[in-house]
């Protein structure tokens, strides 16, 4: 288990902009994963750790790309008909035996290498057979109707980078570089933790004042979705010792360390002391609404994320910092999510220096989309991320919003599987 240095994540001080952190997320964290290597068949969702490189040309041979006849384009008559024999049929896996000869033609099919001597494919649409002669209508370009070798990838070319977390598209294609395994990282182990004296675990009785555990469920999908293994640690009271003993114990074991609640500067929040006493915590005072500082730190050398408490303010201040930060633990490499150009639907004012995100819900109206933000954005309200469609980011220069501004618009479907 690889650790990060002691000073990684000491970059708090001075009101961080999400870009600042976001920046400092990308000099300083590095992958704490080793390498392993599996079969294609377990490699998907995991996160390559090596390049892929070509070592073959694909496909590795010219090829027709349709069903018809294989013939040279110099042997056609310009502005005629053509007459050539069928000498020779080559199929799919099963290649014409010898050069083609001028003024033959060849009987292809789709796939099928093309025959030496032979640049150019008649659709057999296009022709008309009789008596073992084919006729060739005038004007087709040459070459048409054949794929060239190398012309999807290249011997040499990097087919696939690492960092990359893999899909069915780039194991179909290392498959087709004949690739059978692959150097991946490891899962990253991931140990998750609620705090609190009033949390409770869903189906558990609850009495006068307390709440059901929400976050750790969200997050524990939050992070499945990364590729993480998530070890769920369950829910530790508002006590020092006891946050020391289980922070010790799942630092042993794990990569990373997800706690959610207790990491404020309260009586009863005592994330930072218990932390404090097994290693280092730093606090990124963050320019963000929602979410409160979140805490970063180390435990016995494995990093600790703390988040807030209110679900909105998780899930956010996660999707925002906190994921991009896990994927480089992970081993992959930062890819800023998708924004999108709507129209706001309303008006809104805001804080200048702050970087807000509003949840709002898309609304077809004439050739545009038009955000409309819920009504109740209050940092507890869960419904409100579970009725919009994303979020509304105002940069930190702006204060005031007016109905029909553009805006960027941060799809839930960019960083929510």
């Amino acid at each position: 288990m690889a650790q990060l240095s002691d000073d990684c994540f000491a970059f708090g001080g001075a009101l961080l902009t999400v870009a600042d952190a976001l920046a400092e997320i990308a000099a300083r964290v590095a992958p704490v994963v080793e390498t392993q290597t599996v079969p294609l068949t377990s490699a998907a969702g995991r996160i390559l750790a090596c390049d892929v490189i070509a070592t073959m040309n694909l496909p590795p041979h010219d090829n027709s790309a349709v069903d018809g006849y294989a013939v040279a384009h110099a042997d056609l008559i310009p502005g005629h008909d053509t007459v050539m024999p069928v000498i020779g049929r080559a199929a799919a896996g099963h290649p014409l035996d010898r050069p083609a000869r001028r003024g033959e033609a060849i009987r292809i099919f789709t796939g099928a290498p093309m025959p030496d001597g032979t640049d150019t494919v008649m659709m057999q649409e296009d022709c008309a057979l009789e008596d073992g002669k084919v006729l060739l209508r005038p004007g087709i370009r040459r070459g048409a109707n054949r794929r060239h070798a190398g012309e999807d990838i290249t011997e040499g070319e990097v087919a696939l980078p690492a960092g990359h977390r893999l899909r069915a598209p780039d194991l179909g294609l290392a498959a087709a570089l004949g690739r059978h395994e692959l150097c991946v990282f490891r899962p990253l182990r991931v140990a998750l933790l609620s705090t609190g004296d009033e949390v409770r675990d869903p189906g558990a009785p609850l009495p006068q004042g307390a709440i059901y555990d929400a976050n750790r469920f969200m997050l524990a999908a939050l992070l499945t979705e990364l590729g993480c293994a998530v070890s769920d640690l369950g829910i530790r009271p508002d006590r020092e010792a006891a946050l020391v003993d289980a922070l010790a114990a799942a630092s042993a074991q794990h990569d990373l360390i997800v706690t959610s609640g207790g990491v404020s500067t309260g009586e009863e929040d005592h994330v930072k002391s218990a932390v404090g006493r097994l290693g280092t915590l730093h606090f990124w005072r963050l320019a963000i609404k929602p979410g409160r500082p979140i805490a970063l730190g180390q435990v016995g050398g494995v990093p600790l994320i703390g988040l807030p408490g209110n679900p909105v303010a998780v899930i956010v201040t996660f999707l925002v910092l906190a994921r991009p930060l896990i994927a480089k633990l992970a081993g992959a490499t930062a890819r800023e999510p998708r924004l999108f150009p709507v129209q706001a639907g309303f008006g809104y004012r805001k804080k200048p220096g702050r970087r807000e995100y509003l949840r709002v819900s898309l609304k077809r109206s004439g050739d545009a989309h038009v955000a409309v933000k819920y009504a109740n954005d209050g940092a507890g309200i869960l419904s409100s991320v579970v009725r919009s469609d994303g979020l509304v980011i105002l940069d930190e220069a702006v204060s005031e919003l007016t109905v029909g501004t553009t805006v960027d618009f941060l799809p839930f479907s960019e960083v929510i599987g």
